[in-house]
């Protein structure tokens, strides 16, 4: 195992924060709960650190209900099921970032590319509007939550956002999104 090999390169990349394996709600209460004080003593500006919060929510989240790498027990309906991801956060060149990746279904890059570059076009008076809107609309097919992750990314992130799709094993690539802050 080498783990101060994986350490310094994360100090390398600017990464504070790093967490990798299986997800739930229960992990994003208590990791959210660290990031926040995290904040305070990075004494981050409120702006700033509601927007890296609400980022890693939305990124999480994401991963939570949408990642195609899971474990789940299909005969006991009682067991949570888990998804696999991985997120970070820190800061590079002077920008805040969080970041996080999982599997996805080679069924879905086509519209998440879409989507994700449709909201890279947008400006903030257009993506307000859009969030607005979608806060409305019915619930989009596919999704497991309002639809407006993505857009709440897109208008957190003051310097842009960055996403990508890599082959994996199987049907799925592992699809990978930065937000800067």
């Amino acid at each position: 195992m080498q783990l101060q090999s994986i350490h310094n390169d994360m100090l390398d990349g600017g990464i504070s924060f790093c967490f990798t394996g299986y997800m739930s709600e229960e992990m994003l209460l208590g990791i959210g709960n660290t990031l926040k004080k995290k904040f305070e003593v990075d004494d981050l500006d409120r702006t700033t650190s509601m927007s890296m919060f609400s980022v890693f929510v939305e990124m999480v989240q994401n991963v939570i209900r949408y990642s195609a790498e899971n474990q789940a027990d299909d005969n006991d309906p009682a067991v949570i099921d888990l998804r696999y991801g991985i997120l970070s956060i820190g800061k590079k060149d002077d920008r805040n970032f969080v970041a996080c990746g999982n599997l996805v279904d080679k069924n879905d890059v086509a519209r998440l590319s879409r989507n994700l570059s449709r909201l890279q076009e947008m400006d903030k008076k257009d993506l307000r509007r859009l969030f607005r809107e979608s806060l409305k609309d019915e619930v989009p097919e596919g999704s497991k939550g309002a639809g407006v992750g993505f857009i709440e990314i897109a208008r957190r992130a003051k310097h842009g956002f960055e996403f990508g799709f890599e082959a994996a094993e199987d049907d799925r690539e592992f699809f990978t999104i930065s937000a800067y802050l």
